[in-house]
């Protein structure tokens, strides 16, 4: 007989392990996996009310165990967990608590799992959570941007194409082009949902069990919109759904880079459309008259860190077999620690955003009155010439220096500085989002979390 109050590795045999090798497999993996504890708890409770159902544990078992895992979920909750020293994982120290409190009882909870499908399980709930906590801060900061884009519709700003002067434009459209942006990254992201939103759970090893679990049970327990069905993909499926996540999370990151990086130029004196407040900048040691914008610099390298990661976590798995491998420990530790960078990131951009200033004046230099000529050759089209010939009669005017820009423009299609087509990009903002399935989510977990 084990001795349940010792902490001990759930695969131990009583043969002991090189401790030098020890330490290099175990890695960051406690630290890591506080992010998965409260996961692996909920998906102790499914698997728990599963065994009942098939017999492998009594009504009495199973509410023992359900009210033992509800009191470590609470302690996880509320900052009160640890992984002790000598336990290798969060799997592990759930598991030693059990038996420490109900003995055998406790030693039952790993029937007919591995921790490969519970820690498959773990990730997948703290994606679902994660991309939930990234969606509700990318809407807010759309919605920065929207109210933005509206509020500065009639603010005039240079339009650029090879980094020289080319077109109207305005801070109306150039707010609202980041916030459609953000549209289309959340279907991307709700791509990696859909992915991650299968249960991997029974799939044990990646060779299933000979116990005739229900696996449709846990599903539903746990709010997954389906399974994933066969069991060697359902383990294939490591490091695939974290790669593919991550493409969502690139996808977020290179609009606030690109955003970042307009900031920082139109922030130039060379530039001047737009200032910070100076309590949002820094200063130079040397130069008085520095306000740098160090925020969106590093926001800007924060968020080209973060697209790095789908060709991070593929270089880690990308020349692997079918089956389990201890390789894709490592992706954990590159993979978690992003959602807090993003989060970060989306959390900074709204707050800095809100306080920017925005200089009405910007056309007022002569050197913006060429922005004019396609007007002009437009006018000339309407007025019947031929487009050609409208172009060539203006570049000659351009040429002998006697252009001059008429500034009074009229665009009036949908997307264009007169009709933004706002109203268009929130209901395509809707409908992404209620392709979510967050509330299914939660009310199954509320529900399991209420089981006696």
């Amino acid at each position: 007989m084990t001795d349940n109050n010792k902490p001990r590795k759930i695969w131990e045999k009583g043969i002991p392990v090189d401790k030098f090798i020890e330490k290099f497999t175990i890695g960051k993996d406690a630290e890591m996996d506080m992010y998965l504890a409260p996961y692996d708890v909920l998906g102790s409770m499914a698997h728990a009310i599963m065994l009942n159902k098939i017999n492998l544990i009594s009504g009495d078992e199973l509410h023992l165990l359900l009210e033992r895992l509800k009191e470590i979920y609470h302690q996880i909750t509320s900052g009160k967990f640890v992984i002790e020293d000598g336990v290798e994982d969060i799997h592990s120290q759930v598991e030693l608590q059990l038996t420490r409190e109900l003995g055998s009882i406790g030693k039952k909870i790993h029937s007919g799992r591995s921790r490969n499908d519970q820690v498959l399980l773990d990730i997948k709930m703290f994606i679902r959570n994660e991309i939930k906590e990234v969606t509700g801060l990318v809407v807010e900061l759309y919605n920065v941007l929207i109210h933005k884009s509206e509020e500065s519709k009639g603010i005039l700003i240079p339009g650029y194409t090879h980094l020289q002067v080319a077109m109207p434009s305005s801070f109306g459209l150039w707010f609202g082009a980041y916030a459609e942006s953000l549209v289309d990254d959340l279907i991307v992201l709700n791509a990696s949902w859909k992915v991650a939103n299968q249960n991997p759970l029974g799939s044990a090893a990646g060779y299933g069990s000979s116990f005739p679990l229900d696996r449709q049970l846990t599903t539903d327990l746990l709010g997954f919109d389906s399974m994933n069905v066969n069991v060697v993909y359902a383990q294939m499926g490591r490091g695939k759904a974290e790669k593919i996540v991550a493409f969502g999370l690139s996808s977020i990151a290179a609009t606030l880079s690109k955003l970042a990086y307009d900031v920082c130029l139109f922030m130039s004196q060379n530039f001047n459309f737009l200032s910070l407040p100076d309590d949002l900048t820094t200063g130079s040691s040397i130069m008085p008259h520095k306000k740098n914008p160090d925020v969106f610099e590093l926001l800007r390298s924060h968020c080209n860190k973060i697209q790095a990661l789908p060709n991070e976590i593929a270089l880690m798995t990308n020349n692997l077999p079918s089956g389990y491998f201890r390789d894709y420990q490592l992706v954990k530790e590159v993979f978690m620690p992003a959602f807090d960078e993003i989060k970060s990131c989306l959390e900074i951009a709204a707050y800095a955003l809100n306080s920017i200033k925005l200089n009405k004046n910007v056309l007022d230099n002569k050197r913006y009155d060429y922005l004019f000529s396609v007007e002009e050759v437009n006018k000339l089209v309407y007025e019947g010439m031929p487009f050609r010939d409208a172009y060539e009669h203006v570049a000659k005017k351009i040429i002998d220096g006697n252009f001059l820009p008429n500034k009074k423009i009229r665009h009036t299609h949908t997307g264009s500085i007169g009709n933004l087509g706002t109203e268009i990009i929130e209901e395509k903002m809707k409908n992404v989002l209620g392709s979510f399935t967050f509330g299914k989510v939660n009310e199954a977990l509320s529900d399991l979390l209420a089981h006696s």
